[in-house]
């Protein structure tokens, strides 16, 4: 198993032999990580799933370059912009943002827990947007940097021509089947979240905190991780859509470390095609399956 320090240095190590595609370098792997993704989807599903080396860029997936809605997916990638301002002296993650009870969201952990201090530092709301997919923290980061299009601009300094966010939790998870707001490509987010974490879009301080982060991660044990082999140490963060009025949607994006083998980055989106009052298990079941799809792949 990997060491704390191991999972923190690896991407570093693995920066030399990191190529850096536009798009996807074709799969050459024999193992038909496609065909399994596709039969994972039944009824009304859609399954978005990239998978990317990142020694050498290559992917596979299956609905790579579709749109799917990102819900708190979008935060691994706001919490990495709030950190890369940090790196460039544009933002003090010790400045204190203020907000109050008309701030406060029903999924707010931890800045419920604050609210009476009337404030939390930027780095501690980036931890709590990350870690425990904290509404109110988000919201206010992107306020801070802002505002959606703001943020928008960012990701699109980071090398990502895809991934948009246009509104506020929890309205961004509101994303009907044609709508482009608030969303993503399986691909595009693989290849952004391989960015962040294996290359130097971040000095290596921010890059080893964002990790440590994604590894302490609580939500989604049910998803990616469940199917991923113990021994691989892996970082993730979660997204549910359960807005009446559209269908539920279970995301999920991960890195992760295969021993002696460059990490895999996993982006996997699933539109139930149905709408159900609470987070289905058998959602979710599906992410645990593609996790143990990836970790075969990776292996292949």
């Amino acid at each position: 198993m990997l060491k704390r320090r191991e999972f923190l240095m690896a991407p570093i190590a693995g920066v030399a032999l990191l190529a850096s595609p536009a798009g996807a370098v074709p799969a050459t792997r024999r193992f038909d990580a496609a065909a399994r993704l596709q039969s994972l989807e039944t009824g009304q599903a859609r399954l978005g799933v990239c998978f990317v080396d990142t020694a050498t860029g290559e992917a596979s997936g299956n609905r790579m370059n579709e749109h799917f809605a990102m819900c708190s997916t979008f935060k691994l990638a706001l919490v990495a912009a709030c950190l890369r301002q940090a790196d460039q002296g544009r933002l003090d993650l010790a400045q204190v943002l203020t907000y109050s009870e008309a701030d406060l969201l029903p999924w707010a952990p931890v800045t419920s827990k604050n609210l009476a201090s009337g404030g939390m530092s930027i780095g501690a709301l980036a931890q709590a947007a990350q870690e425990l997919s904290d509404g109110v923290a988000a919201n206010l980061l992107v306020k801070r940097l802002g505002g959606p299009a703001a943020v928008t601009a960012m990701f699109r300094e980071m090398g990502d021509t895809v991934t948009r966010l246009d509104r506020y939790e929890p309205d961004l998870g509101l994303v009907l089947s044609a709508d482009l707001r608030d969303t993503t490509t399986p691909l595009a987010m693989a290849n952004l979240v391989r960015r962040i974490t294996t290359a130097d879009l971040l000095q290596s301080g921010s890059r080893e905190r964002l990790l440590q982060w994604m590894q302490d991660t609580n939500t989604g044990p049910n998803r990616l991780r469940a199917g991923l082999p113990a021994d691989w140490r892996s970082g993730n963060k979660t997204g549910t859509g359960r807005t009446e009025g559209t269908t539920n949607k279970c995301n999920d994006v991960a890195i992760t470390f295969p021993p002696g083998r460059p990490p895999i980055v996993i982006a996997a989106y699933f539109d139930s095609g149905e709408y159900t009052a609470q987070t289905e298990r058998r959602h979710e079941a599906v992410l645990a399956e593609v996790g143990r799809i990836a970790a075969r792949w990776a292996m292949d």
